[in-house]
């Protein structure tokens, strides 16, 4: 059971450091240090819907939603949590909030997520599925994995 005190709510500007600081808490269990300045860009430019998870106050996670709407397609982007929060739910929670919102979206046919071997299999307990498969795509040792995620 995830405690009450655990909250989704929207990313502020106010947010960055701590996202950038979680980052680095997940470098290099799931990301690459190569990987920060994506990160820091989307931030910066790319963000469409991005949400952090507190528990009471302080942020221990985050993740994003971007759109293609030519394709009708949501992606799921940049996923986020501190090592202390893994594996108790939260995760989940923040990716259900997310599909919710997704799979309420009419404009919306596919959900997309670009992960790795370590995340891959956390995304395919929700129903997402692996299209495609490149090695050494985001860092050596750390291969690409494309899933989608259809309504229909």
């Amino acid at each position: 059971m995830i405690s009450p005190s655990i909250q989704i709510s929207p990313y502020t500007s106010t947010h960055k450091q701590t996202i950038l600081d979680l980052f680095a808490l997940n470098v290099p269990q799931y990301f690459a240090s190569t990987e920060y300045d994506d990160l820091v860009h989307y931030l910066s430019h790319e963000l469409e819907d991005y949400f952090v998870v507190k528990h009471t106050t302080k942020v221990i996670g985050a993740g994003g939603i971007n759109y293609k709407p030519a394709q009708k397609q949501g992606i799921i982007s940049w996923d986020l949590l501190h090592p202390t929060y893994q594996r108790k739910g939260i995760g989940s929670m923040l990716l259900k909030h997310r599909l919710n919102l997704l799979l309420a979206n009419k404009n919306i046919d596919e959900i997309v997520v670009r992960t790795s071997q370590m995340s891959y299999p956390f995304y395919a307990k929700f129903g997402f599925k692996t299209t495609k498969t490149q090695k050494d795509y985001w860092a050596p040792s750390i291969d690409l994995y494309h899933m989608i995620y259809s309504k229909k």
